[in-house]
């Protein structure tokens, strides 16, 4: 019988002028990629003086590993990478080759300001209105209102459209949506709508079962019921790519895609939709 390899583990420091959310998702989809690797992950944020990248340094000396950097201060970057050298540690700018390749292709020069994708401006806002509008129009709630949103989510229940609408909503665009329930019959509104993008989720039996389940042990509730009864589920998810196919919405299957998957086909959609 095969032996299941031991998972390899490793020093990961994160280093960062700002608050390391752009490294942190750099380095966690770098890190995907390897089968059996565990980072340890060692987070620095808001690095902005001499003084913080030596104290940084020295607890990286204390656990050898692998830096990964942003940081815009050039004479900061410098410290860090002489430092890094001395102890044989590989440094990575992470954002340095996109940074160049815009700049080349742009013609202008870098602001070097730390948290750049960060400031307050009106993108920053949009997605605070987008945040506020999503969690008051989930699951159903504020009808009224749906010809404000810009994306509209149709499906079963445990189809995730509550979290793909709040990382659309970190992606600045309001996202309601509307849940399909057996014998009950849609919000009025959503066949009124006239801006928003409409989208039906769909997923698999076999899966929807599991996650049904899964949700009711968690709560504590009984799984005898239609909620969980695979042909009832059947009919449930073929009586919503009915719907959905009357209306002609664009219909995406969830069964094997991440939250961010669905997000990304979505925001095409959304794209493509706003071009036309």
């Amino acid at each position: 019988m095969t032996q299941d390899k031991p998972k390899i583990f490793f020093h990961l420091h994160l280093v960062s002028d700002a608050t390391g959310e752009t490294l942190n998702a750099i380095a966690k989809a770098a890190c995907a990629q390897f089968d059996m690797v565990e980072p340890v992950e060692h987070i620095y944020a808001l690095v902005r003086s001499r003084k913080q990248i030596d104290r940084v340094m020295n607890e990286i000396e204390t656990a050898p590993g692998v830096v990964l950097y942003t940081m815009m201060n050039d004479e900061l970057r410098e410290r860090l990478e002489e430092r890094a050298r001395d102890l044989q540690m590989p440094c990575i700018p992470v954002l340095d080759p996109v940074l160049s390749a815009l700049r080349n292709y742009l013609g202008t020069e870098l602001s070097h300001k730390p948290g750049g994708q960060h400031s307050l401006d009106a993108d920053y806002f949009a997605r605070i209105e987008a945040l506020r509008y999503t969690m008051a129009h989930d699951d159903g709630q504020g009808a009224a209102e749906l010809n404000d949103a810009d994306a509209i989510l149709v499906g079963v229940s445990r189809t995730s459209k509550t979290p793909t609408c709040i990382y659309l909503a970190n992606r600045g665009i309001k996202a309601a949506n509307i849940p399909i329930v057996p014998n009950c019959p849609l919000p009025a509104e959503l066949e009124e709508v006239e801006r928003p993008l409409i989208v039906g989720l769909t997923l698999s039996p076999d899966r929807l079962i599991q996650i049904r389940r899964q949700r009711l042990l968690s709560l504590k509730q009984d799984d005898e019921t239609d909620y969980v009864n695979l042909e009832k589920i059947r009919e449930e998810t073929l009586q919503a790519k009915k719907l959905f196919a009357r209306y002609g919405w664009p219909v995406i299957d969830v069964t094997r895609r991440s939250i961010e998957e669905t997000a990304a086909a979505i925001l095409n959609l959304y794209s493509r939709q706003s071009v036309d």
